[in-house]
């Protein structure tokens, strides 16, 4: 499975790599179990055009693909950070407009949520992001139902996280949905995290 992780400039480091470890981790976990079988996740990370990105506080990382030639994707998954930016970039937010439908799932982590509202990835259903940046998204975006105090919201094929950490909650919950709970929680020690798996479902929304 195709997990892409997309990047920008002042990305939070915790939004894509706490999932990028997620991930990563599960499928070192399930390898131990099942040692014959093809690898779980194949995750990368992909930025609107080739060359070094600089997330916050000057955390230098290089992205394996850009928009323009990525493998399929089974997951997308958009972070938060200094959004306002990519907000602006017509063929980011059209990349993820027509990239998004084809996936099996699609995820934000905290303000990641502005960029998959803004490509209409959102509408007509219930989302949350960061706690400080609540407001912010119900007045950009009126006709959202945005949740607070929840790690993540699961609309099924669309699911967003609250800030920055919530995005290693969500993680382990799309690894639970793509393979079994107990992976998750394998993957969670593995982790040393701890886990509790409660949020807001599409049957409580």
């Amino acid at each position: 499975m195709n997990i892409g992780i997309y990047i920008y400039d002042e990305v939070e480091v915790l939004d894509f790599s706490g999932p990028f470890e997620v991930f990563t981790t599960a499928s070192r976990v399930y390898e131990r179990i099942y040692p014959d079988t093809p690898k779980l996740f194949n995750v990368f990370l992909i930025a609107e055009k080739a060359g070094m990105i600089s997330a916050r506080a000057n955390f230098n990382v290089q992205p394996h693909y850009t928009i323009q030639d990525h493998p399929e994707l089974y997951v997308l998954i958009v972070p938060g950070g200094v959004h306002a930016h990519e907000l602006g970039k017509a063929n980011v937010i059209e990349w993820l407009a027509k990239v998004s439908p084809n996936t099996t799932l699609t995820a934000s982590v905290c303000t990641g949520a502005f960029l998959l509202a803004k490509a209409g990835i959102l509408k007509d259903k219930a989302c949350t992001t960061h706690w400080e940046d609540v407001d912010d998204l119900r007045t950009m975006f009126p006709a959202l139902n945005v949740k607070e105090d929840v790690p993540w919201v699961d609309n099924g094929q669309v699911i967003t996280s609250a800030g920055i950490s919530a995005g290693i909650e969500m993680a382990l919950h799309l690894v639970s949905k793509l393979t079994t709970k107990e992976i998750a929680k394998l993957t969670a020690r593995q982790m040393q995290y701890t886990w509790t798996n409660e949020s807001l479902s599409q049957e409580q929304k």
